[in-house]
């Protein structure tokens, strides 16, 4: 069983700004605290065998240059890699092109933080939906990832979609979403644009109205 509030404050938020050569971008980032050691995160986040047990099955070379591929989602080019601290890669989708960062810090022997930086350009599909299009996902993902860890086995697919779907599931994306929300105000968007792009999220992931 899932504490839905306990997991929603075991996640830090932020969400910063960056200028690219293309212009100005958004940083969304995350962060968990894991009780495991920097190694076995590491591999948890970087093999192909065990990343499809708390997050999506993926295929392709997982080395520096090498192209990726997470089945129904995005793909990209490894770019950067520094065992066992730190990846960088860029996240395709569509015709979106977006980059990752995840950062892994040893919090004494048996503890280790995640911190997951995702940094996407100004759009129209960011001002439509906000830092909360991607946080919720990634919300999503490191709660997989610590049910993994925490029990050693994999995540079905076919339990996480129904649970998404349940009542608990859905609150935890609403108060996802409010937190995504609470962290683009405090960034300085308009409060008023940050609820507004945070309605219509919570709209798209859960396909009903905010209002309702």
């Amino acid at each position: 069983m899932i504490d839905v509030t306990e997991e929603i404050n075991a996640i830090r938020r932020t969400v910063g700004t960056r200028t690219l050569e293309a212009g100005e971008a958004r940083v969304i980032t995350v962060s968990r605290s894991y009780a495991t050691t920097l190694d076995d995160l590491w591999d948890a986040c970087t093999n192909a065998e065990r990343i499809p047990r708390w997050f999506l099955p993926v295929t392709g070379d997982l080395r520096v240059g090498g192209r990726y591929q997470l089945e129904g989602n995005a793909g990209g080019t490894i770019e950067e890699c520094e065992p066992p601290v730190r990846f960088r890669a860029t996240w395709e989708f569509g015709d979106a092109i977006s980059w990752i960062e995840v950062r892994l810090t040893a919090e004494g022997p048996d503890h280790t933080r995640l911190e997951l930086a995702h940094t996407a350009p100004v759009d129209a599909h960011w001002s439509e939906f906000g830092p909360g299009a991607v946080g919720i996902g990634w919300d999503l993902g490191l709660v997989g990832l610590h049910l993994h860890l925490t029990t050693g086995a994999p995540v079905d697919p076919v339990r996480v979609d129904e649970w998404t779907r349940s009542d608990p599931g859905l609150r935890f994306m609403a108060l996802s979403s409010d937190a995504w929300r609470d962290a683009d105000a405090a960034s300085g968007t308009p409060a008023i644009d940050a609820a507004a792009a945070a309605d219509r999220t919570i709209a798209a992931y859960t396909g009903g109205d905010p209002h309702a």
